[in-house]
């Protein structure tokens, strides 16, 4: 009851308020991962998940967009997006590789331990496989939805007129799908497969003039990278 209190206290920033800050929130504790001790990368995972279930409860009076939809055009991009993802991201497509290459940084910015559950708690025991099926079920059904509405939704159209809602999710404006995506980029160690991703969820978005499509394809992204996160032992993908 929180959140919805803060949304709607003021209505002429409520609509940001529910769309940036259930993000911020979110980035926050992703931040706070690994900081207080190996074990509180996962305890910290499966802590902002739950906290982001509620975060997106809070927000459903509010971001009317945030609904699931289901498409050919959703399922085809999910695929291709996690096959792109895993297929190309290598080398100086890292950012921990691009920025040493660069001379910008002399080490990896990324911990030299992935997040593992099975080299923490033992592979197979009970701890483990409930760190992997947590990230699989947060990335699967959480993210989609704080990433797509903060991103897609908010951003994308704040950048075309700050007074975002009057822009319809189907109007493409080039400077905002550009900049949108090069942020989400950046915010991923993966940036190329980054850029690619944000743009083709955000064709999804354009084509379909709703946001469900592109929440679903990133659901499938997210899921599919999880099962091969664990079938394959790729944990530098997590």
């Amino acid at each position: 009851m929180f959140l919805r209190r803060l949304f709607s206290a003021n209505p002429a920033v409520a609509p940001t308020v529910a769309r940036v800050a259930p993000f911020v929130i979110f980035v926050l504790l992703t931040s706070a991962q690994g900081k207080f001790g190996p074990e509180s990368a996962y305890w910290f995972y499966a802590a902002k998940t739950l906290v982001g279930v509620w975060l997106i409860w809070e927000m459903r009076p509010f971001v009317t967009e945030m609904r699931w939809a289901l498409s050919w055009e959703a399922v085809v991009v999910g695929v291709a997006v996690f096959a792109i993802w895993v297929g190309i991201s290598r080398g100086w497509l890292l950012q921990n590789t691009l920025w040493v290459r660069l001379g910008i940084s002399h080490t990896p910015t990324t911990p030299v331990t992935p997040w593992n559950p099975n080299l923490q708690y033992g592979a197979g025991s009970a701890l483990a496989w409930f760190f992997i099926l947590t990230r699989i079920l947060g990335s699967t059904f959480v993210v989609p939805p704080l990433e797509e509405v903060f991103y897609r939704s908010f951003l994308y159209r704040y950048i075309a007129n700050h007074n975002f809602l009057t822009i319809p999710l189907n109007r493409f404006v080039p400077v905002p799908f550009a900049v949108a995506a090069l942020v989400f980029g950046a915010a991923h160690n993966e940036w190329a497969a980054g850029i690619l991703c944000a743009m083709a969820y955000q064709w999804l978005v354009l084509r379909k003039n709703r946001l469900g499509d592109a929440m679903t394809a990133h659901a499938i992204t997210n899921c599919l990278l999880g099962i091969w996160v664990v079938w394959r032992g790729e944990w530098n993908f997590w």
